[in-house]
């Protein structure tokens, strides 16, 4: 049942991407070209997203074991200052997403368009996870 409704949520993600255009690059760049067409519109799109996630981030950062629904543990970060890593992934994932256009969720969803060229980004984005791990020691 639990996949069923990954699967469901996950379906209905991508379609959400695709109507509200995260998953369309040119937008996503006039989106982010603040001197030039900037479109606004996406701004909507995350304020949705925020408000969609606020209450369900609020219920399990005050629980003393953050559970899913399906009562299955979930790690929250913990750290809770600014460090050099979080400020140059941070820089890196703009940089991508600035030149790109494209975010990695939406990525997957291109796919799913017909746009084969995102295969591209995508062995970009695993080869960069991929780094991250080796560089971090992450198992």
């Amino acid at each position: 049942m639990k996949n069923f409704f990954a699967f469901v949520f996950g379906s209905l993600f991508a379609i959400g991407l695709m109507l509200s255009g995260m998953a369309n690059p040119e937008k996503v760049l006039n989106f982010l070209d603040l001197t030039g067409n900037w479109d606004p519109s996406l701004a909507f799109v995350m304020i949705g997203a925020i408000m969609v996630a606020f209450i369900p981030f609020q219920k399990a950062t005050h629980r003393s074991v953050p559970r899913t629904l399906f009562h299955e543990a979930i790690e929250l970060p913990t750290k809770t200052q600014l460090d050099r890593a979080l400020i140059i992934g941070s820089l890196l994932f703009g940089a991508g997403w600035g030149i790109a256009g494209i975010c990695p969720a939406p990525s997957f969803t291109l796919i799913g368009l017909g746009h084969y060229q995102v295969l591209y980004f995508i062995l970009a984005m695993l080869v960069g996870v991929w780094i991250h791990s080796k560089w971090a020691g992450v198992k």
